[in-house]
């Protein structure tokens, strides 16, 4: 179907989101033009207002609106302990859990060679820098059990040890109330390599 210009190119906007295919831009397309027209200005300036309000945090490197971010800045958090994730939306679901109080890192990505994204394109001279600082005794690396993850981790392991700090990795591992026999290979020898004395 040859679609008008006007949605022709907001379906294609709409593609160049992560995981949104043609269907899927074509639905929000016309959701957009179902909705009324103060909806559809609110949602244009919630757009525009993210990105214009949105920076990252000078030393963590959280998305915030601003900096120093919140997490930094406060006077609550152990800041004997740095917890080290590729991006904003892994520090969000690590604060969802209640469980961790120190502060983070955001590596704004991983080291991938196959696209194009070396040690020098995330930010892991800004996290040995930080690490200068007496006051860090650990460091908590929650990146993905990925091949980047995976690779990722190794590097900063090979940086952080001369700095005589401590070095932790979440567990990775079955979900609560997984079946074992559903679990793959990866995920069930994870799940043994992060086990804990009960």
């Amino acid at each position: 179907m040859i679609y008008p210009k006007a949605i022709a190119a907001l379906i294609e906007q709409f593609q160049k989101l992560p995981s949104i295919g043609p269907k899927s831009a074509q639905r929000m397309a016309f959701h957009i033009l179902k909705m009324p027209m103060s909806e559809v200005q609110k949602f244009a300036e919630a757009l525009v207002l993210a990105k214009e309000q949105t920076k990252a945090c000078e030393i963590c490197f959280n998305l915030s609106t601003s900096s120093p971010c919140e997490i930094c800045s406060s006077s609550s958090r152990n800041k004997s302990v740095i917890c080290v994730v590729a991006e904003t939306k892994d520090l969000i679901a690590i604060e969802k859990t209640n469980e961790y109080n120190g502060l983070y890192h955001v590596l704004q990505g991983l080291i991938s060679p196959m696209d194009g994204i070396g040690a020098d394109d995330i930010r892991i001279k800004e996290l040995l820098t930080r690490l200068t600082d007496d006051r860090v005794q650990e460091v908590i690396l929650a990146l993905s059990p990925s091949v980047e993850g995976e690779a990722t981790s190794l590097y900063l392991t090979k940086l952080i040890k001369p700095f005589g700090i401590k070095i932790s990795r979440i567990a990775f591992g079955l979900p609560v109330g997984a079946d074992l026999e559903y679990a793959d290979e990866v995920t069930l020898a994870k799940a043994i390599e992060g086990r804990r004395e009960l």
